[in-house]
């Protein structure tokens, strides 16, 4: 079953829209459209661009502890030090602005027989 966007203006005016999972919980809400064309557009891009999302975790490293013997000895758990990550680097983009995919390792256009042309070789 596939969730619902619903487009509507907001007390501003604006348009934008929203995503529902099909038991009615609120999944996105978009940011304010000038008007009903831009939202729409809004609505292709996520349904182009969320099905192959990758996915950021920005959330910081938490160990893994027993909780069962924190519990046992009375005491209350810290929070761990934040870890700093990094900032990633942008992901390239093609011409359309979908991301660029990874070309498979192994395969060349001279490893598959016959689907390329074939290139002489130095003897």
């Amino acid at each position: 079953m596939t969730g619902t966007f619903e487009l509507f203006t907001d007390d501003n005016q604006h348009f934008r829209f929203r995503l529902k999972a099909p038991d009615g919980t609120l999944m996105a809400l978009s940011r304010s459209f000038p008007d009903k064309a831009a939202a729409v557009a809004g609505i292709t891009a996520v349904r182009e661009y969320a099905g192959m999302g990758l996915i950021t975790d920005l959330c910081p490293d938490i160990p893994v502890h027993n909780p069962s013997a924190q519990a046992q000895s009375g005491t209350r758990p810290t929070a761990p030090p934040a870890v700093v990550r990094p900032a990633a680097a942008p992901q390239p983009r093609t011409g359309t602005g979908a991301p660029v995919r990874p070309r498979r390792q192994g395969r060349t256009e001279h490893s598959v027989p016959g689907r390329y042309a074939r290139v002489p070789t130095a003897a």
